[in-house]
């Protein structure tokens, strides 16, 4: 038997190959006199290492994102590995017969052979035997590729199971919060959740009282609800529904005042109402939209007013939509538990000064003799007539302040290569503002585990969180945040919401952080090719305007990356951007949406969300969207210095080359090492955080991502900095206390807000120029 070498060119192992080497087998190498005499490095290279030659059972294969490339080893002969030959008659052996006394020395060798395999043959049975019965556990079937799993994916999420869970959800005997995030816990666990928490928290939470709040006109001596009805003509029925309008941590008390038309309370509209009229102790009526309702009851208490009223005009109301009876329930809470709040000690549980209280359309009609009817194109707006004599008023508020329990319930399904990175997706299990969200959420639950119990682990956590006391202030949302804030700021990597998924038919709205921009029009524009409405489809209708609801602790105060999909039917106008800010009764679910479609798209577009954020090696951020939108926003260069527009050029340039650097392991399988990888990705995680600043008007983003609504983009800071200048001038009369400094803290309010920016400017090119850094020093390993 002899044996030649085979040179292999990639010096790479012999696939399929298993080498069985006896231990005490004396092999001979038939060598060329002329390769073992070579010279140099070769004769180095030819010497012969100890191998362990039996392979042990190789298992399943390895994933092969995993395995990185194997370099020949230094210790390969430099002409290849070695290949037996088949018997060659010309071998000449250089074995010579023994002389007989050594006859016997052989024979005991081959006994000693023969009994060493045979004790190997004994232990290798007994191995066989062992691992026979053994249960063999299998390795993970993964589906073939990330589009075979988002078919299969969302094949699992359809109406019909949506609305069974809606109609489960609905029948609990008990409407309680605690009953429903229970019922929900014990859901997520039957549903494949291995780690599902229920947690609560004691807050402080402002009802209404034990009798409406109301509304005298002192000259008639008539009594109004909110909704316009006569006190002494409600209904039985009427109770609960007057119940729920009232403006939660307002001032309580009464309150005697003339009513004073401000429209929507912009500084136009207050300094037109300073230079006519005594506004002390007055009543405002105002109505929502053009600006946070927070920001303008500030501007209110400024100027000594006592007492608001809320309401919407019919003008801006989509068509369809009958709120002329209506009254609605607002919350004056920016978030968490008033209770910890330093004003809410002061104020004894309320959170301004203010006598609050919405009331319906028909009712500030009256209160302002105002002609105006109607809706639509011909519709008027409601005002006051000048020269109307202005009624005087009595206002009763008698919300009362009561602690009790919030319930949260977070469930955890871990991810693979990088469990400490958080994709959170969260909705509100409100007995009243719900909008189908449980149910959206159990769907994708129950679809996610399902594709888990099929084999598919992904590659980061998600955390689905089902809120508690949403519509008094996101005050679960918060509390659970500020709990988890250490953690949350390092490792949750986006947040997608589902706060009221379904509150009409008529648009569907998509909201993102600037990150995620490109990722949410992307999946607008594919779900709507199969659109429920048979063609007649919007298009691709996505902005990063500041949302409402328990998104705002996450983007406003950790600035992580947030999404989200709504059917609604307003429509996204300045007028009408926060009449979101009022809460009607909602509709059932069921009503709004019989057949559950509106439902089935919105949960599948957040399937595809939440797929793509948790799977995607490369997460599907893009900063050059970032840095496209902060340009957009300093269109109006008036306003703002040549070194500002030179730092936002700069910042475009760097994050369009390094979203291209991106691509490359997002693209290419070989280049993604896991530290490298990982790194990229917080530093795409990251960039938002450039963007917070300290302190911001009341109801306005910290986040300067994120926008209000207008006709031309601006940073929302700039849009108040500016109104701030025209603010002094309406309150200096006002406000003689250290009037002279109010002056010139005004006056450098523009310069401190375009400081900001471009402070954040900068930070956010260092954090781009950072993660090239990270190519320029990989490129060499790769």
């Amino acid at each position: 038997m002899a044996y030649r070498k085979v040179c292999d060119a990639q010096g790479g192992p012999l696939v399929g190959e298993v080498l069985h080497c006896s231990g005490g087998l004396d092999l001979d190498w038939d060598l060329d006199k002329e390769e073992l005499q070579e010279p140099g490095p070769s004769m180095d290279r030819m010497q012969m290492q100890h191998v362990d030659c039996q392979r042990s059972d190789p298992g399943p294969d390895p994933d092969p994102e995993l395995m990185e490339p194997i370099q020949p080893s230094v210790s390969v002969s430099p002409h290849g590995r070695f290949e037996r030959l088949q018997e060659d008659p010309n071998y000449i052996s250089h074995f010579t017969r023994a002389p007989g006394h050594k006859g016997q020395r052989r024979l005991h060798c081959f006994l000693l052979r023969y009994f060493l395999a045979g004790v190997g043959l004994f232990v290798l049975g007994l191995l066989i035997g062992w691992f026979t019965h053994t249960p063999a556990v299998k390795p993970p079937v993964l589906p073939s590729d990330s589009s075979d799993l988002l078919e299969d994916l969302l094949k699992g999420i359809t109406a019909d199971k949506i609305n069974a869970l809606q109609r489960s959800f609905s029948s609990l005997s008990d409407d309680s919060e605690e009953a429903r995030a229970r019922y929900l816990y014990r859901q997520w666990v039957g549903l494949g959740l291995t780690d599902v928490r229920l947690s609560n928290h004691t807050v402080l939470l402002s009802l209404p009282g034990s009798t409406p709040n109301t509304i005298t006109d002192r000259s008639s001596h008539q009594c109004f609800l909110p909704n316009g009805i006569p006190c002494d003509q409600r209904g039985p029925n009427d109770l609960p529904k007057q119940r729920f309008s009232y403006a939660a941590y307002s001032a309580v008390g009464s309150l005697q005042g003339e009513v004073v038309d401000i429209q929507y309370g912009s500084v136009d509209d207050l300094r037109r109402a300073k230079d006519n009229l005594n506004l002390t102790n007055q009543i405002a009526v105002v109505k929502l939209g053009q600006a946070p309702l927070l920001y303008k009851l500030s501007l209110l208490s400024e100027l000594g007013f006592g007492g608001v009223l809320l309401y919407i005009d019919p003008c801006d109301t989509p068509p369809g939509r009958h709120t002329w009876h209506q009254a609605f329930r607002v919350t004056l809470n920016p978030g968490g538990n008033p209770a910890i709040a330093e004003v809410s000690r002061e104020a004894g549980g309320s959170l301004t000064s203010l006598l609050v209280q919405p009331i319906s359309a028909f009712l500030a009609k009256t209160l302002l003799s105002s002609p105006s009817a109607g809706q639509g194109d011909s519709c008027v707006p409601l005002a006051m007539p000048p020269n109307t004599e202005r009624k005087k008023i009595t206002l009763t508020v008698g919300n009362q302040l009561s602690y009790k329990k919030i319930y949260n319930v977070v469930g955890y399904l871990k991810g693979r290569r990088n469990p400490d990175r958080y994709v959170l997706v969260g909705s509100r299990h409100d007995s009243d503002q719900g909008g189908g969200a449980s149910a959206i959420m159990n769907q994708l639950i129950a679809a996610l585990t399902e594709q888990a119990k099929q084999g598919w682990v992904p590659d980061r956590t998600t955390v689905f969180c089902s809120w508690g006391g949403s519509a008094l202030g996101n005050i679960g949302s918060y509390e659970w945040g500020k709990d988890n804030s250490v953690v949350l700021k390092s490792s949750a990597v986006a947040y997608v919401s589902l706060n009221s998924p379904v509150r009409g038919t008529e648009t569907l709205r998509a909201t993102a952080s600037p990150t995620l921009l490109q990722l949410t029009s992307d999946i607008q524009r594919r779900q709507l090719l199969s659109c429920i409405r048979g063609g007649n489809c919007p298009g691709p209708n996505v902005s990063s305007l500041q949302l409402p609801g328990d998104v705002n602790f996450f983007a406003n105060q950790l600035a992580v990356p947030t999404m989200e999909f709504a059917f609604e039917q307003t429509k996204a106008e300045e007028a009408s951007s926060f009449l979101s800010e009022a809460q009607f009764s909602a509709e059932l679910p069921e009503t709004l949406d019989p057949l559950f479609k509106f439902h089935e798209t919105i949960a599948k577009m957040t399937a595809e969300a939440i797929l793509r954020l948790v799977n995607d090696p490369v997460l599907p951020f893009y900063p050059l969207d970032i840095a496209l939108d902060v340009q957009n926003k300093l269109k109006e260069k008036s306003m703002v210095s040549q070194p500002l527009l030179s730092s936002a050029s700069s910042l475009r340039d760097h994050a369009a080359f390094f979203q291209s650097e991106t691509m490359r392991p997002a693209n290419d399988p070989k280049e993604r090492d896991p530290s490298h990888v990982r790194m990229l990705n917080d530093v795409l995680r990251d960039l938002e955080k450039s963007f917070i600043i300290p302190q911001t008007p009341p109801g306005v983003y910290r986040n300067l991502l994120y926008s209000l609504p207008g006709k031309t983009p601006q940073f929302s800071i700039l849009r108040f900095s500016q109104e701030a200048v025209l603010h002094c001038n309406v309150t200096s009369k006002v406000v003689k206390h250290n009037s002279a400094e109010k002056e010139v803290l005004c006056r450098s309010t523009m310069n401190q807000s375009l400081s900001l920016i471009l402070r954040a400017i900068r930070s956010a090119e260092r954090l781009v120029c950072f993660g090239l850094d990270l190519f320029e020093n990989y490129s060499n390993d790769v």
